[in-house]
């Protein structure tokens, strides 16, 4: 190889070292945000025979897994390049179908939130798991079988009664319109609670929360 060719490669090489660096930095994350989705209020805006099999069967789902996302203190990553495939086989997605009952939506939290986490697919996936079996759902809120309306306040009380250790900074509620569509839980990465103020300061904050009631 001569010389000329070689000074020309040597910054290329440089330049893709950078970029490798850059990368693992950006894939890094500070907490994960367990997403939790009102089941009733996503499947009111489900009809037809395209329903999602989340509302098409009768189990009459209450709070699911919307995702585990990893987060920064401020924003979060998302679609990291991985090692992992795109595509969640069903071999792996029917891990958690009891809690995250849609292919589709398994796929999707693993390209946008699960490619950022460092894990495989399938240690993302048990992930998600132990997170959701880290929360319990008060006793109020997990019946499902009639219409409640409450401010959003009290639904984080609600849940910070029913886990020690959680504090009113690190739950946030997010509302559609006047319905409940999902609680985030702030957890640290070994799945304890912290606080979130990012994450809180974009709660609902409405006096009358709408919980429609499970099919």
């Amino acid at each position: 190889m001569d010389q000329p060719f070689r000074a020309r490669m040597l910054p290329i090489a440089i330049l893709l070292l950078l970029s490798s660096a850059g990368l693992a930095k950006s894939q890094g994350f500070d907490f994960y945000v367990l997403s939790l989705s009102w089941s009733p209020t996503y499947c009111a805006t489900q009809k037809g025979p395209s329903r999602s099999p989340q509302c098409s069967g009768d189990e009459g789902f209450r709070f699911v897994v919307h995702g585990l996302w990893p987060q920064h203190e401020r924003g979060y990553p998302e679609y990291c390049r991985s090692q992992g495939p795109q595509r969640v086989p069903r071999s792996v997605g029917k891990i958690v179908f009891d809690i995250m009952p849609s292919m589709g939506l398994i796929g999707h939290q693993w390209r946008k939130h699960g490619s950022c986490s460092g894990l495989t697919q399938r240690g993302y996936f048990d992930a998600t798991r132990q997170a959701f079996e880290r929360i319990r759902i008060p006793p109020k809120l997990s019946e499902g079988g009639v219409r409640l309306t409450l401010p959003a306040a009290e639904i984080e009380r609600s849940f910070v009664a029913a886990n020690p250790g959680m504090s009113t900074s690190g739950i946030a509620i997010s509302c559609e319109g006047q319905r409940l569509k999902e609680i985030r839980i702030c957890l640290t990465k070994e799945f304890r609670f912290r606080d979130c103020a990012e994450v809180d300061r974009g709660g609902c904050r409405l006096d009358r929360v709408e919980l429609p009631p499970a099919e």
